[in-house]
């Protein structure tokens, strides 16, 4: 119940599981129900083993059917339950229709919502399942607003917290807020981000015992990303190894005013292990940027020629973290981008790419939503209505490697499934998080990593790191540096 699948579907996906599970294996629809209403009660008793007054609010798909099912079962486990309905009896499927009436043969449990709900130990949801693609109104806005009022009663909501688009991970005008969300057979792919984050609560799943066979035949769109995947990346180095064998990355940035930056991104390529470091940045500050941390090769860069010997030698470069967008910063871009190196492009290296569009197969570009609707010429809103659409479209207009940063970063190369993080925390909201990522990634890729998994494992290992930090000291307050060891410790694990 509590290890998720790392594969991710789609909301249509998981209607054609249901179908195929039901026409290939024949199991029932209605055996799906008993299964999934057994399931919550199990997940209840787990999280509120004290609780004995449940709330259902059903709607009148299956989701709601999942409610009744859930009810019945609850009612002969001598829970006391008060379900409240809110879907149209005639216009229920065959199976919703028979699961309320199961709970009626053996409990007058079932009353209609008058935009209240009584008090109880938990409240359990299942208005709309993963179908849901308008925004809720009238009666359904008004079950969810009662649902709102009862905090802090524990919410339990089934397959996804009601008013939550499955594919994009948004609210649709209004979102039940749930403490726990129980999916079924698929997890979809909008659990994870979006504003999903703020309203699922802790994520479980159950496979309600379907044949492993029934996935073979619908292919995961994404994937969420664990660091037991990338173990042989992380191996044991050998005895011989030298500094030579992993890399030379060069950091391209820091203009007037901003060095800090590029001596973030620099230390933790260091911390994940690149051989060699260099810095390119601004003659005014160059001088002092390795005084804490003199492993670091600083060099003062007037004039973008400066930039060509300190290119030959390296394999990687990271540029962007503090670069500007002066005609300094444009002059170094130009210059990096004609060494032909694989490349970690961020900040405002995106921005001066924005007014340039270019496509390449040899870089990874790690926007955030501002900086993606600058890529993309539109609004930061409209990346965020659906960030996998919106990185499907910054891959096909720049080519190689995506990083969309947010709550559920996704990573995404052309040709696998959407890669998705669903480790970090909000203590990650500071000044110079962005850099560390990029030095995470490209310090990985100077190691000769390939692009999509420098990416992956970069944006995973320092999501763990944050989340390291988190726990030993809390989110507010959390600074890019507070990263470096529990970076050193996570690329150190195996």
């Amino acid at each position: 119940m509590l290890t998720l699948p790392q594969e991710l579907f789609s909301a249509e996906q998981t209607r054609e599981l249901d179908r195929r599970v039901i026409e290939n294996y024949h199991i029932p629809g209605s055996e799906l129900m008993t299964r999934a209403g057994a399931a919550a009660l199990k997940t209840l008793r787990h999280f509120w083993p004290e609780a004995r007054h449940i709330v259902v609010v059903c709607g009148g798909g299956n989701n709601g059917g999942d409610g009744y099912e859930l009810a019945r079962q609850a009612v002969q486990a001598d829970y006391q339950v008060s379900l409240f309905e809110l879907g149209n009896i005639e216009k229920m499927s065959d199976e919703t229709r028979a699961a309320r009436q199961a709970l009626l043969a053996v409990a007058d449990v079932i009353q209609p919502f008058d935009h209240r709900l009584p008090t109880a130990d938990v409240i359990v949801d299942t208005l709309f399942g993963t179908g849901l693609d308008r925004d809720v109104e009238g009666r359904y806005r008004n079950a969810i607003e009662a649902i709102h009022q009862c905090q802090p009663t524990p919410v339990l909501s089934l397959d996804i917290p009601s008013g939550i688009h499955a594919d994009s991970g948004n609210a649709l005008g209004i979102a039940v807020s749930a403490s726990v969300t129980l999916s079924f057979i698929g997890l979809n792919k909008g659990l994870f981000t979006g504003d999903a984050p703020d309203y699922c609560g802790q994520i479980c799943y159950d496979a309600l015992d379907i044949p492993a066979e029934a996935y073979h035949a619908v292919p995961a769109e994404a994937r969420r990303i664990e660091l037991s995947q990338y173990r042989q990346l992380l191996a044991p180095r050998p005895r011989t190894a030298h500094k030579g064998h992993y890399g030379h990355l060069l950091v391209v940035g820091g203009d007037n005013g901003m060095p800090g930056a590029a001596r973030v991104s620099a230390e933790a390529g260091a911390r994940v292990g690149s051989g060699l470091i260099s810095i390119a940045t601004h003659t005014a500050h160059s001088a002092i940027l390795n005084q804490a941390r003199p492993e670091l090769m600083c060099h003062g860069i007037e004039q973008a020629g400066e930039l060509t010997p300190l290119l030959a030698k390296a394999n990687v470069v990271a540029i962007g973290p503090g670069l500007g967008q002066s005609s300094w910063s444009q002059s170094l871009f130009a210059a990096a981008l004609a060494a032909d190196l694989p490349m970690v492009v961020d900040a405002d290296a995106l921005n001066i790419l924005s007014r340039q569009p270019q496509k390449r197969d040899n870089w990874i570009l790690t926007p955030h939503p501002g900086e993606a609707a600058r890529l993309l010429e539109c609004h930061s809103h409209e990346i965020q209505a659906d960030r996998f659409d919106a990185i499907k479209a910054l891959q096909r207009r720049y080519g190689g490697v995506i990083v969309l940063k947010g709550a559920g970063t996704l990573i995404y190369d052309g040709h696998s499934p959407v890669h998705v993080c669903t480790a970090g925390n909000p203590g990650m909201a500071s000044g110079g998080m962005g850099d560390a990522l990029t030095g995470v990634i490209a310090g990985l890729l100077a190691q000769k990593i390939a692009l999509n998994a420098a990416a992956s494992l970069g944006v995973l290992i320092h999501a763990m790191a944050a989340d390291r930090v988190a726990e030993s000291a809390g989110e507010r307050g959390m600074l890019a540096m507070d990263l470096m060891p529990h970076l050193r410790q996570l690329v150190n694990l195996y």
